[in-house]
């Protein structure tokens, strides 16, 4: 008995320094640009432990004139917005139309397929495409031309995680609806719809974010006037200067939004993830 406990023990105890040693791997980081963002650069470059905090960065990449950042924010929210409703939009009701419609099994598979096979393409591979397809159609340098690349990255995501929801949901429900006389449509928006909502959340919460963070589209497409804010902050690194303490505070002040919603949306996020995987 005592050995068995003593294993169990052991396991726990490994469990423990394994979940910690992740914990600092992935706040470590973080944490050390936090610091850093307080930081004068003297204390930056010498890579002191003492110093005295100063908010002087947040206030150089908040208000001065030589800093884009407001306006890269103002981008992120505009570009990420639509292109996370455009995909919901569009994702809800390719996901219903798949799984509720008598397509031919072919064509199911075949899309689904298809959106899985161009979600793995590495993004840097379409820059070009995409690049002298917008100079042709006068879209280059845009939020137009953002906002349609984010929607063509992000819906094979939320394609497949609705798809889950949906395969969740009785379809006796949608049936009831219509035997009592509604509409198609109306069954949908009144009875589907919301029943669905959790996916809704977390296919919007994942698609805000990863629009919020894409940096090499925006690199290669637009120019500063139009920049999100990934190439704002990366522009604080520049020929002869490297502004580590502004960088910092940026970072920080660029992660609030995406950190805010991620913790709204993690509890849906993680059913979106596993459903279907316990019955």
């Amino acid at each position: 008995m005592s050995r068995k406990m003593s294993a169990a023990t052991r396991a726990a105890l490994l469990g423990w320094l394994m979940l910690g040693l992740a914990l600092v791997v992935v706040v470590g980081p973080f944490l050390w640009i936090a610091v850093a963002s307080f930081k004068q650069p003297i204390a930056i470059l010498s890579g002191t432990w003492s110093f005295t905090p100063t908010l002087d960065n947040y206030t150089d990449v908040l208000l001065s004139k030589r800093s884009d950042f407001l306006a890269g924010m103002r981008n992120s929210l505009i570009v990420a917005t639509v292109s996370t409703a455009i995909v919901l939009v569009v994702g809800t009701l390719a996901a219903y139309s798949l799984y509720r419609f008598a397509w031919a099994r072919w064509v199911t598979l075949g899309f689904l397929g298809w959106t899985l096979a161009f979600h793995m393409i590495p993004v840097l591979t379409l820059v070009g495409p995409w690049y002298l397809a917008f100079k042709q159609l006068s879209l280059y340098d845009t939020r137009a031309a953002l906002i349609l690349t984010h929607v063509s990255v992000n819906l094979p995501m939320a394609v497949w995680l609705m798809m889950s929801f949906f395969r969740d949901l009785p379809p006796e429900i949608e049936q009831a609806a219509l035997v009592d006389g509604c509409h198609p449509l109306s069954a949908f928006w009144y009875v589907v719809l919301p029943l669905v909502v959790p996916g809704l959340i977390a296919a919007g919460v994942l698609a805000f974010v990863f629009s919020w963070n894409e940096f090499s589209i925006a690199l290669n497409l637009v120019s500063q006037a139009n920049a999100t804010v990934p190439v704002v902050v990366a522009k604080f690194a520049q020929d002869y200067e490297i502004q580590h303490g502004q960088m910092a505070a940026a970072s920080i002040l660029a992660t609030i939004p995406a950190l805010v919603l991620m913790v709204f949306g993690q509890r849906f996020i993680v059913q979106g993830l596993t459903m279907g995987s316990v019955k």
